[in-house]
C-alpha cells in the first residue's frame, strides 16, 4: 500500500510542481516565502493524498490548497508585522524617555551588561531583529514554546537587573560615571 501511494504522490508531483510553484512565486514577494508555501502545500497534499482527485483536476485541487496556504501566510506576515510596529513604538518611546533621562540610560545599559549571554541574544532577538517565537526557535534550535519560555524568564531576569540598577544608580547619584558606581570585576 506505501509503494503505490508514493508513486501516486511522486507522479502527482512530478506533473503539478512546476505550475504549483509558478502560482506561489507569482504571489509571493520572497522566493524563501514561496519556497515555504510550496513545501507545505506538498504536506498537505501528502497527508491528504486519498482526496486529491485524478487527472489534471489534483492540479486544481492543489491551487485550492496553495491559495489557504498563502492566506495563511499573509495572516502570519500581518501579526508579525503588527508585533513589530508595537514593538518599534515602544522602543521609540521607550529611547526617547532615555534620551531625556542620562541615569536610566546607564541603568539600562548596566542591566543589560549584567545578564547571561543567552538572556542577552534572546532579548536581542526580539528588539533588535524584531523576530517571533517560532523565528526565535528556529535560531536557537528548539520548539517554539521552549523558546517562549526562555524569552519569558530572559525578560523577568532582565527586569530585576533593571530594578537593581535603577536603584544602585539613584543611591550613588547621577554625577558619578558607571565606571565609578560599580565594578566591573
Amino acid at each position: 500500500m506505501g509503494d503505490g501511494r508514493e508513486a501516486r504522490f511522486e507522479a502527482m508531483y512530478a506533473a503539478t510542481y512546476e505550475p504549483i510553484l509558478g502560482y506561489v512565486l507569482r504571489r509571493c514577494p520572497s522566493p524563501d516565502d514561496a519556497a515555504d508555501v510550496v513545501a507545505e502545500t506538498f504536506t498537505i497534499a501528502w497527508r491528504r493524498l486519498d482526496e486529491i482527485p485524478a487527472g489534471d483536476r489534483a492540479r486544481l485541487w492543489l491551487y485550492g490548497v496553495a491559495r489557504k496556504v498563502l492566506a495563511n501566510h499573509w495572516r502570519g506576515e500581518a501579526q508579525r508585522r503588527r508585533r513589530t510596529t508595537s514593538l518599534r513604538h515602544d522602543l521609540r518611546d521607550e529611547i526617547a524617555a532615555v534620551a531625556a533621562d542620562p541615569v536610566e540610560a546607564s541603568a539600562i545599559a548596566e542591566a543589560f551588561r549584567d545578564l547571561s549571554v543567552d538572556d542577552r541574544e534572546l532579548l536581542g532577538l526580539v528588539a533588535w531583529e524584531g523576530l517571533d517565537h517560532a523565528a526565535i526557535a528556529a535560531v536557537l534550535g528548539c520548539s517554539a514554546g521552549a523558546a517562549r519560555v526562555r524569552l519569558h524568564r530572559a525578560r523577568k531576569r532582565f527586569s530585576r537587573a533593571l530594578r537593581s540598577a535603577r536603584s544602585e544608580s539613584m543611591a550613588v547619584g547621577p554625577t558619578r560615571p558607571i565606571s565609578e558606581r560599580r565594578s566591573l570585576t
